[in-house]
């Protein structure tokens, strides 16, 4: 049972289970520890039971009706009344809600609320995962009709105090199969002062004119707090009129846009930036593949398709270099992992699972997005204005001392301070990656850090090394976005944006109450005077908590799908051998990676023989008593699928014997993967300008990426000419 407090949990005995179900939140007393420790309770009162749907199988035992769940946390199957069924058949997949709760003397009762179909039929896995996860995945009628009202295409009482910036040969570049498109760039040589560099324009798809605060899309949009996203479909944040159509900066149609405007030098510093909002026409939808082969070889077939974009993507080519000199400057943390990449077949089963590839292409919008989410950071902070920060701490106390312990262990000439850096992240990262044992030395930098999260207690980005950063580049598919959009909007129009009252659901109440007790605990323990959070704060501290609990919702519900589908693909390959990589080790086992399909499966202590293996959670590693065999991450070994477990979403493995012991090599080494105010230029129609000059209303480049003179940018000209993504 998990304590509201954030203490450690408290077990709980099988016959206490009898009463509750999974979620329920109750009072309990703690009675004694039990043999292995733990503090054992008995529980004294059911305070919530959530109006929860169970998603499981209609079984029938000797006449008995009764649903399984599907997920295991729930510990006893329902009851169903024979006139309770529906229209359900004995094997369907169903939707059951309790009529009656479970007691120390009886199962629960419930009833069949929906059929969803037959386990095999074609998407049931995203089927249960949106309702397992409860993921909003049908949009209100208000919501729907409202979108119907908006227009197809923008209209020219839309293009109002904008800048027009038609003529301008901003393009997408997305991946094959994206189907919004949020972001667009453009990039030129530019002179500035004495200095030289480039401008650099992100424009961004301007959502928050179409979605008004507190309207029904705005609702609907801040329910779900993101996009979800599965192998062959996504469950949008907002509806597809919006998504795919008016907001999606699609190619050759004029739409609607926020604009960051950077002047950016030599060594990768934003010098100066500017917000403003216009109009824009995509000049090209490239992929990231088309991109990578255009700056591989400027004279090839792409390139010849893209004859006219060409010397626009070698500008951001460049840009995209110097940017990277910052980006090794400030010290942001490199690692290497590997990521995969799931294709299904048009029955929605697996056909492969590929490594992803990421190419120059990939790099250069993420530090494109990177720049801009700066900017609006520090355009934010110097207004003193409320917002949601994306917020990514570094380690704990207690993770580093784990971490620092380990590489003591495993002899890597690396020290961590008391108060460590990223910098200091990626020196280990850069010391250890020709190591054999990189990737588990990398996995353990990983784990220390802590998850990025929302809140508008701005302590920086861990992470990116950036002292303040946030989201501005995804408004389609993520709210925070949204937020920030109408925070900036506001403080362009002299206003303050008024965060309105949106529903908060129970959990995240009761996340901000721990959160607000923990900050008053730090302020009693200080000499500070305290101060009690005022309500517009309190307000965007529960936004924050809404979307950072949604986007783990989203990713929980992702992952639950491609543990099933993996696990569905495994079951075709029962009994088979392969080679793999351990991927992690834990005192119950040892986790592998197929090498040739990457999934991963467990090992069980219990297959490894006859030997006596103990766990060195400071070396993170399983070491035999009596053969000294060790088992650590990055381990060549060699096993056999033994066993698939669809319902729990797990694969076992064991051993395939050579002479009595598992094939062991040398360790596998991962891939590396990636981890201002303004007013609009005076002249809009000075966009078709060919000699026009860079003399918008810039502000000095963010300090923590800007090491040019914070005198005004105002007096800076640059010629323009006619002509992830960030996930962190």
């Amino acid at each position: 049972m998990q304590r509201d407090d954030g203490q450690i949990d408290v077990y709980l005995p099988p016959n206490e289970m009898r009463a509750v179900i999974h979620r329920d939140r109750v009072v309990a007393r703690v009675t004694r520890l039990d043999r292995k420790g733990r503090p054992e309770a008995r529980i004294v009162e059911i305070i919530d039971r959530p109006q929860q749907p169970i998603i499981g199988r209609l079984l029938q035992e000797s006449g008995v009706w009764l649903v399984a769940p599907e997920d295991r946390r729930y510990g006893q199957d329902i009851l169903v009344p024979k006139g309770a069924t529906g229209n359900a058949q004995v094997g369907q997949v169903v939707v059951v809600e309790l009529t009656e709760a479970p007691s120390l003397f009886g199962q629960p009762v419930g009833r069949v609320k929906e059929v969803l179909g037959e386990m095999d039929d074609p998407g049931m896995e995203i089927e249960i995962a949106v309702r397992k996860y409860s993921v909003p995945h049908e949009f209100s009628s208000a919501c729907l009709a409202q979108a119907a009202e908006l227009p197809v295409k923008v209209m020219a009482k839309d293009l109002v105090d904008r800048v027009d910036l038609r003529d301008i040969p901003l393009v997408t570049i997305d991946g094959e199969d994206a189907r919004d498109f949020d972001d667009a760039v453009y990039c030129e040589p530019a002179t500035f002062g004495k200095q030289k560099g480039w401008r650099l324009l992100v424009a961004i798809a301007d959502v928050s004119y179409y979605v008004d605060t507190g309207s029904p899309i705005d609702i609907d949009a801040y329910e779900r707090a993101t996009s979800v996203y599965f192998p062959r479909r996504v469950i949008p944040m907002l509806p597809e009129k919006l998504s795919n159509g008016l907001c999606s900066l699609n190619p050759l149609v004029d739409r609607l846009c926020m604009v960051c405007d950077m002047l950016i030098d030599e060594d990768g510093q934003v010098f100066a930036y500017q917000f403003y909002q216009a109009v824009m026409h995509s000049h090209a939808r490239f992929t990231y593949t088309d991109v990578a082969a255009i700056l591989s070889n400027t004279r090839g077939p792409q390139a010849a398709k893209y004859k006219d974009r060409v010397q626009d993507l070698i500008h951001l080519h460049d840009v995209y270099r110097s940017l990277l000199k910052g980006r090794e400057k400030r010290g942001a943390v490199d690692f290497e992992t590997t990521e995969t990449q799931i294709i299904c077949d048009d029955s929605g089963r697996i056909e492969k699972i590929v490594p992803r590839v990421r190419t120059q292409a990939h790099r250069l919008i993420e530090e494109a997005m990177l720049a801009a989410n700066v900017c609006s950071a520090d355009f934010i902070l110097q207004a003193k204005h409320p917002a949601v920060f994306r917020v990514h701490e570094g380690p704990t106390p207690e993770k580093r001392e784990t971490l620092r312990n380990y590489l003591k262990a495993m002899g890597v000439p690396a020290s961590l301070s008391d108060n460590p850096s990223p910098g200091q992240f990626q020196a280990i990262a850069q010391a250890s990656k020709d190591r054999p044992d990189a990737q588990q030395i990398h996995s353990m930098l990983l784990r220390s850090m802590q998850q990025a999260i929302y809140t508008p207690l701005n302590s920086g980005h861990f992470g990116l090394a950036y002292p303040a950063y946030t989201h501005f580049t995804s408004p389609i598919r993520r709210y925070p976005d949204l937020l920030v959009h109408r925070v900036i909007k506001s403080i362009l129009a002299g206003r303050r944006y008024q965060l309105p009252g949106l529903p908060l659901p129970g959990e995240a109440h009761i996340k901000l109450a721990r959160r607000l007790a923990a900050q008053a605990r730090l302020k009693e323990k200080s000499s500070a005077p305290t101060q009690k959070p005022s309500a517009e704060q309190q307000a965007w501290e529960a936004a924050g908590l809404h979307c950072s609990a949604n986007e783990r919702r989203a990713d929980e519900a992702s992952r639950d799908v491609e543990a099933w589908l993996k696990c569905q693909y495994m079951r075709e390959h029962l009994g088979e051998d392969f080679s793999g990589t351990v991927s992690g080790v834990t005192a119950f086992g040892v986790f592998v990676t197929l090498d040739a399909m990457y999934v991963e499966g467990l090992v069980h202590i219990t297959e490894l023989g006859g030997d006596y293996f103990k766990f060195d959670e400071t070396r993170q590693e399983l070491r035999g008593e009596r053969t000294g065999i060790r088992y650590n991450v990055g381990a060549r070994v060699r096993v056999q699928v033994s066993r698939v477990d669809l319902d729990g979403r797990k694969i076992d493995f064991r051993w395939v014997q050579e002479d009595g012991s598992p094939a062991l090599d040398k360790p596998l080494r991962g891939k590396k993967s990636p981890s201002g105010d303004g007013n609009a230029p005076s002249n809009a129609k000075g966009a078709k300008n060919k000699d026009r000059s860079a003399r918008g209303n810039f502000h000095a480049g963010p300090k923590s990426v800007s090491q040019g003179p914070k005198t005004s940018a105002k007096k800076t000209t640059a010629k323009v000419a006619k002509k992830s993504k960030n996930r962190q």
